[in-house]
């Protein structure tokens, strides 16, 4: 008789052959499917528990302007653009983000404010006072040094601050043979200041001899419903910009995930999900180039044929 860990194999082996046939997509719908049906069950940090897999990869082509916008639900593209500029203009307060109607980082902060003050205030009314009062979104809207500190002011022993960013064009620019284009945040001595560690963890780069930027993005962990869609899009984007920057055109897009995820109150949301057929995905341009790579706006992407399905609502785990 067969082991479990061999018909496991074989299960892993299946989804990968499916993922690099059909529709792209389909290795989302996949993932979400093995999650659903091999899964391993358990408690997790936020206590709502999880069906998780380890280890999971997906590959797009960006090369004809394609973008990984998930069809088989609505993603809120332009949100996922906006969080992606305020990484990099170094950003690590919620204020920017809700002046710019992004709501996506509210909740680790409101939880924290309803912890240590016992007031029960609403999620509209907490950030409405962030938005509108500098000195309250100063003590309660920081979520400490999260992504954009780690990767625009990285603070080395001697106290110097590393742009990662800069460094990184640059590179593409002056020596795009090397293979150390990368950046990232887990950041250890600051970890326990962060209102959560980085999931997103590693950005690296590799450069074609015909000119084409390929990237690699690790995601250490990922809520495969509610994150990853917005993780696609905001490293798509990142990918076109850093290839405008230098000169160089988009080429494929690699991600990988080490614990993927599926939380308890999303089943039934994942199979609803699964019912449905993926449509084309999107083209995605810019539409003007700016001097350097703090200078994008989200009024520079444009996003043509997106005609996805209905939106999918969930809670997300805090």
């Amino acid at each position: 008789m067969r082991s479990p860990l061999y018909r496991r194999l074989l299960v892993a082996e299946a989804f990968e052959l499916v993922a690099q046939n059909g529709h792209p997509e389909g290795q989302y719908l996949d993932l979400m499917r093995h999650i659903l049906e091999n899964g391993d069950e358990r408690v997790d940090r936020t206590g709502v528990g999880t069906r998780s897999v380890f280890g999971a990869t997906a590959r797009f082509d960006l090369s004809d302007g394609t973008a990984p916008i998930i069809t088989t639900k609505r993603v809120y593209w332009k949100t996922s653009i906006k969080e992606m500029l305020w990484f990099l203009k170094g950003g690590t307060n919620i204020q920017d983000l809700l002046r710019d109607n992004v709501r996506i980082w509210s909740d680790w902060p409101l939880a924290t404010y309803r912890r240590e003050t016992g007031e029960d205030i609403d999620q509209d009314a907490f950030e409405r006072r962030i938005v509108e009062d500098d000195d309250f979104a100063a003590r309660w809207g920081e979520l400490g040094p999260v992504y954009g500190k780690q990767w625009r002011r990285w603070a080395g022993p001697d106290g110097q601050e590393h742009d990662q960013i800069a460094q990184l064009v640059t590179t593409l620019k002056d020596n795009p043979s090397s293979r150390r284009m990368l950046f990232h945040a887990w950041n250890v001595a600051e970890l326990g200041e962060m209102a959560l560690p980085p999931c997103h963890m590693v950005y690296q780069y590799h450069v074609t001899s015909d000119g084409r930027l390929n990237c690699l993005m690790f995601q250490r962990s990922v809520d495969v419903l509610l994150g990853l869609p917005f993780n696609l899009v905001g490293a798509t984007a990142l990918q076109m910009m850093l290839a405008q920057q230098a000169d160089l055109l988009p080429g494929e897009f690699v991600w990988m995930a080490g614990d993927a995820h599926l939380y308890l109150n999303h089943l039934d949301q994942a199979r609803e999900q699964l019912t449905r057929e993926p449509r084309h995905f999107p083209k995605m341009r810019l539409v003007r180039r700016p001097d350097s790579i703090d200078g994008y706006r989200i009024d520079d992407f444009e996003v043509e044929g997106y005609d996805p399905h209905a939106a999918i609502k969930a809670d997300v785990a805090v």
